[in-house]
């Protein structure tokens, strides 16, 4: 059965029901869906983050459906596990506006979203997880650390070094995987696309505003000045919990090198997996690596060696954290 945006509804569906709600944040409702499996017992549970912009709970956004959380809030039901996920601000049945919404405030929000977790009768509250992609691995990260009572943290497609760091990078992969009449005019005109990003950056840092024109587009500046500055490796090495980190050999958004970085970071156990020929959709592309392709991967779903990981780091790990009163 399909799921419905709606608040304050409830359905079933293959693995389990779905319960959709809402938990405040900033003084505003936000709108998300509690995914849980059959069965009267509490379950561990999961806090589902997704990537930056404006993306629903599903994970999606307008022009590319991703639906990464989707896909694993059924994996985990199907497994036992419960989910939370959340419309971000100004998206879905959530108010406010994400270009004006910083990363602190995003912390914020999902900090509110686990306490709504914890305090569910369907979970039990000493083992819970927080699992995030892309920008939701930055977030988990900044989440587990502050809340050092979780039972572990999951990191797709994580990053262990500053937000600018990782947007240089992203734009030296740019060139190899355009069309090879685009790579000819980037050579012929002597385009640095590094040093363009570069040049964009010191224009977003000058900035005052949550919201600026750079380049003639409206951005959401506040996010960026304090992405840019963000290293989430200061996160991670106050997370004793363990880790699981997954990134993908052809990811083009975060340096699959960064697993060992995440490693070594990292306060607790920390399980790392680079998966052949995984991008940074978690689908797996055979062909050459490139953002044009993002579009006919999300067609497929998410990679079942991606959610077989989860699933079974997650369950595993449960099954070893010892109930306590809080559960209860």
């Amino acid at each position: 059965m399909k799921e419905r945006a709606i608040t304050f509804t409830s359905g079933t569906f293959t693995s389990g029901t779905f319960t959709s709600g809402t938990f405040t944040s900033a003084a505003q409702e936000f709108a998300g869906t509690l995914c849980t499996p059959g069965g009267a017992d509490p379950t561990p549970g999961v806090l589902l983050l997704s990537g930056s912009g404006p993306l629903d709970r599903d994970g999606n956004h307008r022009h590319l459906p991703l639906g990464i959380a989707r896909q694993l809030a059924w994996a985990l039901a199907d497994r036992g596990v419960t989910t939370l996920r959340y419309d971000k601000r100004g998206v879905g049945g959530s108010p406010g506006d994400w270009r004006a919404a910083g990363l602190t405030d995003n912390v914020a929000d999902a900090e509110a979203a686990l306490q709504l977790l914890c305090s569910r009768p369907e979970v039990r509250r000493s083992v819970v997880f927080v699992a995030g992609h892309s920008e939701g691995a930055v977030l988990a990260a900044a989440v587990a650390a502050r809340h050092p009572g979780l039972a572990g943290l999951v990191l797709l497609c994580g990053a262990a070094r500053s937000g600018e760091q990782v947007l240089l990078w992203q734009a030296a992969q740019i060139v190899p995987g355009l069309p090879l009449p685009a790579r000819s005019i980037v050579r012929l005109l002597r385009v640095d696309p590094v040093a363009k990003v570069a040049a964009s950056h010191t224009k977003v840092k000058a900035t005052t505003t949550d919201v600026a024109r750079i380049g003639g587009a409206r951005v959401n500046a506040r996010w960026f000045r304090e992405y840019l500055s963000h290293d989430p490796s200061a996160d991670l090495s106050r997370v004793t919990a363990p880790v699981l980190a997954v990134t993908g050999t052809k990811d083009l958004q975060v340096p699959p090198d960064d697993l060992s970085a995440i490693a070594s970071a990292a306060g607790g156990r920390v399980e790392t997996h680079l998966v052949n020929g995984l991008t940074h959709t978690l689908r797996i592309q055979r062909a050459a690596p490139s953002l044009r392709l993002y579009r006919s991967e999300v067609r497929r779903p998410v990679a079942a060696e991606v959610l077989q990981l989860v699933t079974d780091w997650v369950t595993r790990q449960a099954r070893q954290t010892r109930p306590t009163l809080d559960d209860a």
